[in-house]
């Protein structure tokens, strides 16, 4: 249970401190035991910069707060690779300024599809739940190809190695009609019929309900409006994960899909390095408890976990100061011999893109659970909503559709192991393919310096020949 309670013991530790004293209130009002600090922050009601201000002053002032966490995680990688010399830490620091005005940062993906002279089409489809999703389209004359972002991701994902390298520019040049989903919450897909996204209730979702609500209403839109019988399907991260979701719980929509490759495919996640899904793995117990008190429920990007894991994971200097002020490095990880630094203003000028921290938190719970299942509400609710106390574990028998999975070595998200573990539940893989490099990571996928090479070369192929 120490996990439960990790950020309220941290802040009860803290009461004797003059930190505690950025709070609008007496330090003698603060409780004295993690069990009563949750409503002591719901009763007086702080605002979500007032309680980021005493985390983010605790961690800078108290030295033993990272130590007490990371040994609470167990193992907690770190962005800062030692063997990073001082000339290489320069020479990074002088391309980023240098490239720090690329006119890409600012421009959002239909420009950017403008500028490099490839056709856009912007797409609105309604869910059976009615959120408001965007669908961003290259047109052409070969299959249809639907690409599906990542977690904290978007449409983005596949335009950010550039004009040179990106998924979606590369198959848009190889003559096939792309099309490029948006999960609901991230930054293209923020309306719904009823909720505002100021509206806790807007975010009350996570990664299943992309898979049962928001994957079949996109696919069957462009099966619609192309007239095709199926389409192929490229995942990336959560894009895989929704992707499982939907055929475990919804199997007609093994017909709609000719081929699915997943890049760095993500369901079993017990040994996952994470140190955002390892902090978030006590699920709903904490995350519920705090959103409701401090009215947080989007993974913002600047907040107070993000500043204690900046300091955990990434310690002091420039490189960890330019790559930890992004909360999807924090997630993801990044491999620095891979990372093309004067595309990397680019990337943070399009990443995160929005997230729900019920995302994270269901993520949590598969690396508590060391199982890929349904979100866990407690017993109670989950008789109520599943007949059962124990979440019910998805059916992966349930997928038919042949399946090419990318793995590396180094993924924070998607380690080897539980990729392995995932390969033989499913029964219909046509391709294993480990990345032929050690150092890749997650977020490589879609940024890394030679993705061509490594990754797309393969994917071309696989979609070629299914």
């Amino acid at each position: 249970m120490v996990k439960v309670y990790l950020v309220s013991i941290i802040v009860v530790h803290l009461s004797s401190s003059e930190v505690i004293n950025l709070l609008p209130v007496p330090s003698s009002e603060f409780p004295t035991s993690a069990e009563n600090v949750t409503e002591f922050l719901k009763e007086k009601n702080f605002t979500t910069l007032e309680f980021a201000n005493v985390l983010s002053a605790a961690v800078n002032s108290v030295a033993w707060i990272p130590q007490i966490i990371a040994k609470t995680l167990g193992y907690v990688p770190s962005l800062v690779n030692s063997n990073n010399d001082g000339d290489k830490v320069e020479l990074f620091v002088k391309k980023f300024r240098e490239s720090i005005y690329n006119e890409d940062a600012k421009l959002n993906i239909e420009e950017l599809l403008n500028k490099y002279n490839y056709a856009c089409e912007v797409h609105k489809v309604i869910t059976e739940d009615e959120y408001v999703l965007t669908i961003h389209r290259i047109p052409n004359n070969r299959a249809s190809v639907f690409l599906m972002h990542g977690l904290l991701g978007s449409s983005d994902d596949f335009i950010l190695a550039g004009v040179e390298s990106g998924l979606a520019y590369k198959l848009a040049d190889l003559g096939y009609d792309v099309w490029l989903g948006n999960a609901r919450g991230n930054k293209h897909s923020r309306k719904h019929a009823v909720f505002d996204p100021t509206d806790e209730r807007f975010w009350d979702f996570s990664w299943h309900e992309i898979g049962v609500y928001d994957l079949p209403a996109m696919i069957d839109y462009v099966l619609n409006v192309t007239e095709q019988p199926s389409i192929k399907y490229v995942g990336y991260s959560q894009g895989t994960t929704s992707f499982f979701v939907m055929m475990s719980e919804r199997p007609e929509y093994n017909e709609k899909i000719s081929v699915m490759i997943a890049l760095s495919p993500v369901a079993y996640i017990g040994r996952a390095k994470s140190p955002v899904v390892r902090l978030l793995s006590p699920g709903t117990n904490m995350l519920s408890q705090f959103a409701k008190s401090l009215g947080v429920h989007e993974f913002l990007p600047d907040h107070s976990l993000v500043r204690i894991l900046k300091l955990m994971i990434c310690g002091t200097g420039p490189i960890g100061d330019i790559l930890c002020s992004n909360a999807a490095f924090l997630t993801s990880g990044y491999d620095f011999y891979q990372l093309n630094v004067t595309n990397l203003p680019v990337v943070m000028g399009h990443v995160p893109a929005g997230a729900s921290i019920k995302q994270l938190a269901h993520y949590g719970q598969l690396l508590l659970s060391n199982d890929f299942r349904k979100y866990d509400y407690g017993e109670e609710e989950n008789i109520l909503r599943y007949g059962v106390p124990i979440p019910p574990s998805y059916a992966l028998e349930n997928i038919l559709v042949p399946i090419a999975m990318f793995y590396s070595d180094s993924d924070w998200l998607a380690h080897p192991s539980d990729v392995k573990r995932l390969y033989k539940r499913l029964n219909s893989v046509i391709d294993l393919y480990r990345i032929p490099y050690k150092r890749f990571n997650h977020i490589d996928f879609i940024i890394a310096r030679n993705v061509t090479y490594f990754v797309y070369n393969r994917v071309y192929r696989l979609l070629a020949l299914n």
